[in-house]
């Protein structure tokens, strides 16, 4: 059985007597207070995650941003450099492969975020299809990223002497006590926030430098459990989850990451079938009417008990103080309407709701 791998930070947790879990072959920190404590920290305040595990990947050399932009599904074309992307790679049946955030540093080097799990997999299908002169390079290990998130998140940037005055989906190069970073308006707890790209021997020390910085504003150390119910309650997709080869962009809800009018791209002809014809399910979210907690793979049914669908990511909400969930639904399922969620040996009333229940201070 293969060991799992460890963070640049794990001493670091280590000490703040953080829990662990397993996620994509590493061991993370669930949570440190409680995952309660840490999902309010960021909805009212700043929370400090490590979100090392996430992969890096470099694409570079002559044409990277159209060889990129070739292959993954948003349109590379729409952003400038300096901006970044959500987008997708796919395989030809439409499945996705994994969800990802392109950094276009130039039209000849693309950074890429792909998820833990899917990295090898993504710089494989890259490499193997990239022309002469354009490298793609996996850089998983090399770097470490420290995500700073919640409304104070400005304030603790700017005490640590970084102007926090760029947009939603911009990054820039910034120095830290003279090691170099990529600070990126981005994350994944639908809050205002920043992700912070260093060298992989460079984390604790900036991990330290966010901490004293954010002593004054009450940052909290937050674990993957709180980082997952708030990406719930935005409704964002997980892969392995709302995403995976078997669940589509479109039947996923995020069709607005594919650049419908490109020339070209990995699993076009599949994925404009599948947008023309529509699809027999699509990801919804789900409130509960009672006190009931959806967990995935659950059975949605319903009024006659007939399966009709299934949750895809449950939990509870602390915002809401309520279960809630993403499920796939017959698109007749709309928000104002409810559906019934097996739970346990009950059939429990959930209201089908618009993401995000809650909505951040994201932009």
């Amino acid at each position: 059985m293969t060991e799992p791998l460890l963070s640049p930070l794990h001493e670091r947790h280590v000490a703040l007597g953080a829990r662990f879990a397993e996620f994509a072959g590493w061991s993370m920190p669930l949570q440190y207070a409680g995952v309660v404590a840490e999902h309010k920290a960021v909805r009212t305040g700043v929370g400090i995650f490590d979100v090392s595990h996430l992969g890096n990947a470099r694409v570079s050399g002559p044409g990277a941003r159209a060889f990129v932009n070739a292959c993954l599904t948003n349109d590379l074309g729409r952003i400038a450099p300096g901006q970044a992307q959500y987008t997708l790679c796919c395989d030809e049946a439409g499945g996705v492969v994994d969800d990802l955030i392109a950094y276009l540093v130039s039209d000849d080097e693309v950074m890429l975020i792909p998820n833990a799990a899917n990295t090898a997999e993504v710089v494989r299908r890259l490499a193997e299809a990239a022309p002469a002169g354009v490298i793609v390079a996996n850089e998983h290990t090399d770097y470490a990223i420290v995500a700073v998130q919640g409304p104070s998140s400005d304030a603790v940037l700017g005490a640590l002497g970084i102007a926090a005055d760029f947009d939603y989906m911009q990054f820039r190069p910034a120095v830290l006590d003279g090691r170099a970073l990529t600070v990126c308006r981005t994350g994944y707890t639908g809050e205002r926030g920043y992700e912070l790209v260093c060298r992989a021997e460079d984390a604790p020390a900036v991990w330290d430098a966010v901490m004293a910085a954010g002593q004054a504003h009450g940052i909290a150390p937050c674990g993957l459990g709180a980082r997952d119910t708030l990406r719930t309650e935005m409704g964002y997709a997980l892969h392995g989850h709302e995403l995976s080869l078997d669940i589509d962009p479109v039947t996923a809800g995020v069709g607005w990451a594919v650049g419908w009018d490109k020339p070209s791209f990995w699993g076009a002809d599949a994925l404009r079938a599948l947008r023309a014809q529509g699809t027999p399910l699509r990801s919804r979210a789900i409130k509960a009417a009672d006190r009931a907690i959806p967990r995935p793979g659950m059975e949605c049914v319903d009024d006659a008990g007939a399966v009709i669908g299934r949750v895809t990511s449950g939990t509870f909400s602390p915002t809401l103080e309520a279960g809630i969930g993403l499920a796939l639904l017959p698109p007749d399922y709309t928000p104002g309407g409810t559906v019934g969620v097996r739970v346990r040996r009950s059939v429990e009333t959930f209201s089908v709701e618009k993401a995000p229940l809650v909505t951040g201070s994201v932009r």
